[in-house]
């Protein structure tokens, strides 16, 4: 078993609970985990990427070669489509079509959303709407996660137990709100991409 999975997004949204929730799950199932530093994390707003290596067996690096990911996991569409390059010819790439225009040149957000699409194996999800939808628009984040879910190769329980832990302390209406919204997302990918 091995997944190479790429998190992309932007400063706030939520790609370092992303990473702990899959890492404590991966941990569950005696699975080992390499980690590339975070890069971005420091400035809201500013780009985000991290390589999460996932195996049965002992990881050599931390780093994933190009065209040898499984998944590109991104909280936003256009920090999606900037790490394609890693993307396997067989990996998925999961996005939130909602876009996080900070900056003054951002790309036609039709056009990123037409670009993901026109990809072999993609899901498009509008997180931010689905996060809203259960009550928690903070949530999104969660939502991705979820939608990405069958493309990782850890039990969905793992991952639920994951997000138990890491929110513990903010208490049951936080950990089921989170688990709702994980959910969500594993529901939408199932039933648009995997029907």
């Amino acid at each position: 078993m091995k997944t190479d999975i790429i998190l992309a997004g932007v400063g706030g949204q939520g790609i370092l609970s992303i990473a702990t929730i899959i890492g404590m799950a991966a941990l569950e199932n005696k699975l080992y985990i390499k980690q590339a530093e975070v890069h971005g994390m420091s400035q809201r707003g500013g780009d985000v990427q991290s390589n999460l290596r996932i195996s049965s067996k002992e990881i050599a690096s931390d780093l994933i070669p190009m065209g040898k990911a499984d998944l590109i996991l991104s909280v936003e569409p256009m920090e999606s489509l900037r790490y394609l390059p890693y993307l396997s010819k067989n990996g998925y790439l999961v996005t939130n079509t909602n876009a996080f225009n900070n900056i003054s040149n951002y790309p036609d957000e039709k056009e990123l959303i037409t670009k993901v699409k026109s990809l072999a194996h993609h899901v498009a999800i509008d997180a931010d709407k689905v996060a809203s939808e259960i009550g928690s628009p903070r949530s999104m984040n969660i939502v991705i996660l979820g939608a990405a879910s069958p493309f990782i190769d850890i039990p969905f329980e793992s991952l639920e137990n994951g997000i138990r832990k890491i929110f513990a302390k903010k208490g049951e209406n936080i950990i089921n709100l989170n688990l709702q919204a994980l959910k969500a997302g594993r529901e939408f990918a199932e039933r648009e991409v995997l029907k």
